[in-house]
């Protein structure tokens, strides 16, 4: 059974990308571009209001406000928990940002695997949250003037016990994900390739972690890794053990792609771990989510728009933007509902 396409076609800045982020939003609770919300919301706005009906018969509705935080409802009723609205609505998206995984910086890599993380396993999100809020709070108490000494050391104590567990806890589902996401990864990269390159997701945490994998064990390590650090800690006013510095090293036959790929080969490796992705939550969800592809073709060869359509065949949900249809011939363009601008316009609320 083909499954519906929706292509948005239009001239940049006319909110091709702001429909498909709307969407990424109310699957993933999270912006591949924005960190803050609001930077979300209209200038003049206090507040923007997301809002998708799924087939499933589900009202899904996120309200992003300048004060006050987010509120999440799920068919009128508001939730406890924002969590509790992932899960009808299934995406995985695909932008010209994506492109910089190679190349870009560590954190970028992190950012990746943690969207990864987060479509195994929602409660993920509170974990990364609850080491975030440990980190800026650890951070701040060295920048104050006080406390010293014995009281310092007191409350550093107090960190390492509760950043340990946490450290642990996301070391532990990161490996896990890249694990399972390599085998499929290094399939693609050898379709997309030709055979001629393969593919290895290398975990490199920012703890020490030895022995075998057991919460205990590394969570002991990890806090005696936070207390042997703090004259380094002092120095650089920065924790240097943890989560927030791991790297996720991607290599081609043995080497760094972001040293030693070529541009093409970079793209390709970007690609194959996008369809990796999307496999792994179609094999444990039971169904593919939603694709979405912001004017991705843009930024490939004929060749590898042609993989990457091919790819994803009849049996993916899609919703593309791209400035022209050039790049979809054939079976695409003919099976797939075409959103013009004045369309787009219409559907989008911009007042």
């Amino acid at each position: 059974m083909t499954e519906p396409r929706l292509l948005v076609i239009g001239a940049n800045g006319i909110g091709k990308s702001n429909l498909l982020e709307a969407v990424e939003l109310l699957g993933t609770l999270r912006s591949h571009r924005c960190s803050q919300d609001r930077d979300l919301i209209q200038w003049d706005a206090p507040q923007a209001l997301l809002r998708a009906d799924t087939t499933d018969g589900d009202r899904l509705e996120l309200e992003l406000r300048r004060s006050g935080g987010r509120r999440a409802r799920r068919n009128g009723k508001t939730l406890e928990r924002q969590l509790d609205l992932i899960g009808p609505l299934r995406c995985i998206g695909f932008s010209a940002l994506d492109l910089d995984l190679v190349r870009g910086e560590p954190a970028l890599r992190r950012q990746w695997l943690d969207r990864v993380v987060l479509q195994l396993e929602p409660v993920y999100m509170d974990l990364v949250s609850r080491y975030s809020r440990l980190l800026r709070q650890r951070s701040q108490l060295w920048r104050r003037q006080g406390p010293f000494g014995a009281e310092r050391d007191a409350l550093l104590d107090a960190f390492d016990v509760q950043m340990a567990l946490v450290s642990t806890r996301i070391h532990r589902r990161r490996l896990r994900a890249l694990q399972r996401l390599e085998p499929i990864a290094r399939r693609w990269q050898t379709h997309l390739s030709g055979g001629t390159e393969c593919l290895r997701l290398d975990y490199q945490p920012g703890s020490q972690l030895e022995g075998e994998e057991a919460e205990e064990t590394w969570r002991l390590a990890i806090e005696a890794q936070l207390h042997d650090q703090r004259e380094e800690e002092a120095r650089h006013g920065s924790c240097r053990v943890g989560p927030h510095r791991d790297e996720i090293a991607l290599m081609l036959g043995g080497t760094p792609a972001r040293r030693f790929g070529s541009a093409g080969q970079q793209r390709c490796l970007v690609l194959g771990l996008k369809l990796a992705e999307l496999d792994l939550v179609t094999q444990l969800h039971g169904e593919p989510p939603l694709l979405l592809l912001d004017d991705v073709l843009a930024e490939l060869d004929p060749t590898r728009q042609h993989l990457l359509l091919d790819a994803v065949g009849e049996s993916h949900q899609c919703l593309v933007s791209s400035t022209h249809l050039d790049g979809f011939e054939g079976g695409w363009r003919r099976q797939a509902q075409i959103l013009s601008e004045t369309d787009l316009r219409q559907a989008m609320d911009f007042r």
